[in-house]
């Protein structure tokens, strides 16, 4: 199924959900920050929100287990049919762990799942890889020994004090293993969005939003009345089958299922390095007092930030390593091409004196999509101009040539009369 939206073309990309077996698997504890919330009123009266960092961990286990840190805050993991140890890559000193509270806004309802209450409090668990590899954010459903008429808002939080232990259950989880993407132009990409529920859910809903400066669009809606496969795997991957700038921004995969929102943000970014060449060979030859215009171009990049500079080194040997920054400030402006992408030159104008003989010049263009800068060299070699008494010589010569060429044609001339 294809879909066009704003000249993309995304497709659902339907695989099966990758979990990498790693050694946090068999992991019992997991370090966590317990970022808290408190709701007080300023000096205007207003409702504002502090958010305490506490100290905490996530324990993986059953009611009952002894506990592996029992001085700190403990979320008591039990078991289930989400499992978030299953998706995570890498080891665990590479991720990064926090648990907030999570409102429903209000909305009270039971979830589908087995156990649960309609008081149940409910907290989100965000493991996110420090390098970018991935993002999973799981839901876990606490079920209070005392329940409420009503759920607890942000304003009247049940409190969780230090060394507590907080027993629930993951119910849903939404992740990502491209939560940041840099991509080139007309290129094939899948933003990958994956999700597992303890249940077969008949009200499970699936977005796609885009979001770029000023414009927000919804490019995908899935409801469990449409049969999708791949969805009801868990897999709800979007692809791109030709990047364009109008590909680049913020896309967000939602999963609902009430009173639940999984989300997973994809910051997509296009790199389109740039081409660079040079207007002369990689050999120049020069006289003293000539002058030569170089041009170094650079052609079709993306974003608009790059960098050039012209730098001079001489190949004598024992000459220094480091090569001289030339001051040339002569760029042209930048040049916005049909496709987006942008182009600027820069002029250096060569006049040379014999010092100047052997050097290696060389452009350098830095930019963004570029691991390292590109350069284009040439080696100038120049010789001195001839001087007048050069000239004179040369002159003397061809007249004497010509004298000697009149009398040659003289004695020809007598040979040839009759006596």
């Amino acid at each position: 199924m294809v879909l066009m939206f704003n000249g993309l073309l995304p497709v659902l990309f339907f695989t099966a959900v990758s979990c990498s077996l790693q050694s946090i698997h068999g992991v019992r504890w997991q370090p966590c920050q317990f970022i808290d919330e408190h709701a007080v009123r300023n000096e205007k009266g207003q409702m504002e929100t502090k958010y305490i960092h506490r100290d905490a961990g996530l324990q993986f286990g059953q009611l009952g287990d002894s506990l592996v840190h029992p001085e700190l805050i403990t979320f008591l993991v039990t078991a289930s049919k989400v499992d978030m140890r299953r998706y995570v890559k890498d080891e665990v000193d590479t991720i990064q762990c926090e648990v907030r509270r999570y409102s429903t806004g209000g909305f009270q309802k039971r979830w589908p799942g087995m156990g649960a209450q309609e008081q149940d409090l409910w907290f989100a668990c965000t493991l996110r890889h420090a390098e970018g590899l991935f993002v999973i954010t799981t839901f876990l459903r606490h079920s209070p020994s005392n329940p409420n008429a009503l759920q607890p808002d942000f304003q009247h939080w049940t409190p969780v004090t230090d060394r507590d232990t907080v027993s629930t259950t993951a119910v849903m989880m939404v992740l990502s293993n491209t939560p940041s993407v840099e991509i080139g132009l007309l290129k094939e990409q899948t933003l990958n969005c994956e999700f597992a529920l303890d249940h077969k859910s008949p009200g499970l809903t699936v977005e796609w939003h885009l979001q770029r400066i000023g414009d927000r669009s919804k490019l995908f809606t899935y409801d469990s009345g449409v049969s999708m496969k791949a969805i009801t795997r868990g897999d709800a991957s979007l692809k791109i089958n030709s990047t364009k700038l109008t590909s680049e921004g913020t896309y967000m995969c939602v999963v609902h299922v009430p009173p639940l929102y999984g989300s997973q943000e994809i910051a997509l970014h296009i790199m389109e390095p740039p081409r660079v060449s040079l207007s002369v060979s990689s050999e120049v030859s020069l006289v003293v007092g000539g002058e030569q215009k170089v041009v170094c171009e650079a052609v079709g990049y993306y974003p608009l930030d790059v960098h050039m500079e012209w730098l001079k080194k001489s190949l004598s040997p024992g000459a220094s390593r480091m090569p001289e920054v030339l001051k040339v400030d002569m760029y042209s402006s930048h040049r916005r091409h049909q496709d987006g992408t942008y182009s600027v030159s820069a002029f250096f104008l060569l006049q040379p004196t014999l010092q100047d003989s052997g050097y290696r010049y060389t452009c350098r263009v830095s930019h963004v999509a570029l691991r390292v800068p590109i350069r284009k060299s040439f080696t100038l070699s120049v010789t001195e101009e001839y001087s007048v008494m050069w000239y004179i010589f040369l002159i003397g010569l061809l007249m004497l040539a010509l004298l000697c060429f009149k009398i040659l044609a003289e004695r020809q001339a007598r040979k040839s009369k009759p006596y």
